[in-house]
């Protein structure tokens, strides 16, 4: 189950009732797309039963997402093609963040030989706005645009540190806190302890919570005002190194990228209001 409760995104029971100024259809159709946030692939019913919507209208859409070249079908299985990310392409293109960080996270993923990537908060996720890779041993794949939950990651606990707190713990009880692995934490006030630290540190380690063997650490990324924007992380394997050696080696190279983005990102926003002067 994706769902996540509070999202008017994936929950229905939020939509609104009789508006002239709401497009059900439109709304059901983008909710049958968020089905795929955590699987590659989805039966019918599989999708039915994570959007509540019936098999004959889910059945519609997911045909119509084949006709439009946005999904294909494989038997009983249904996945989403490349051409579903253009729906957020206008997005994260207008964002100067990404331009100004791609060029720093691939020479960081150069250097350490290492996944890095960049991601904002988004509900109870966090979305991956920019990524650079070299051959990852890491199973999960993903890309710009792909989401994961926010409680059991790295980046995504400098995000949740980034609220002010009543807003974070009430986003944490009411969000889906999915048992990924045996050591993915899920009690509330367990995270909510986890992410204190996290404010106190400016950084976050995770291991092994959203896939076994894998871990990350991330810091966060400042605006203008000196407010998180974003987060950045390098992730690997324990097959490649263990956590104390990743923090030692590769935690002030990281550092050092998250400033360098942030000062790319002060001077930005400077020379856009000098411009509207």
């Amino acid at each position: 189950m994706t769902t996540h409760v509070g999202d008017p995104w994936t929950d229905i029971s939020q939509w609104p009732t009789g508006s002239d100024t709401f497009v059900e259809a439109f709304a059901k159709g983008l909710a049958v797309i968020s089905a795929f946030s955590y699987q590659h692939k989805l039966k019918l019913a599989d999708v039915a039963r994570q959007t509540k919507l019936p098999r004959a209208g889910v059945r519609r859409m997911l045909h119509t997402l084949v006709a439009l070249g946005m999904a294909r079908q494989d038997g009983d299985d249904f996945m989403l093609t490349p051409r579903v990310l253009q729906l957020g392409f206008s997005y994260l293109s207008s964002l100067s963040l990404r331009e100004v960080a791609q060029p720093v996270i691939e020479r960081l993923s150069r250097k350490a030989d290492e996944v890095v990537a960049i991601s904002v908060l988004d509900g109870a996720d966090v979305l991956y706005i920019a990524r650079a890779e070299v051959t990852s041993v890491l199973r999960r794949g993903l890309i710009t645009g792909s989401r994961i939950p926010a409680f059991c990651t790295s980046m995504g606990r400098v995000l949740l540190a980034a609220l002010p707190e009543a807003e974070c713990s009430a986003l944490l009880a009411s969000s889906e806190r999915r048992q990924w692995t045996r050591t993915t934490v899920t009690d509330v006030e367990k995270l909510e302890r986890e992410i204190e630290k996290v404010r106190k540190q400016a950084w976050s380690m995770v291991v092994e919570e959203l896939e076994l063997g894998a871990f990350g650490m991330a810091v966060p990324i400042y605006g203008a005002n000196g407010s998180t924007v974003a987060a950045i992380n390098l992730s690997t394997n324990r097959a490649r190194h263990s956590p104390k050696v990743l923090f030692k080696e590769f935690m002030p190279d990281l550092k050092a990228a998250s400033d360098e983005i942030s000062q790319h990102l002060i001077a930005y926003k400077t020379s856009s209001d000098r411009t509207h002067l």
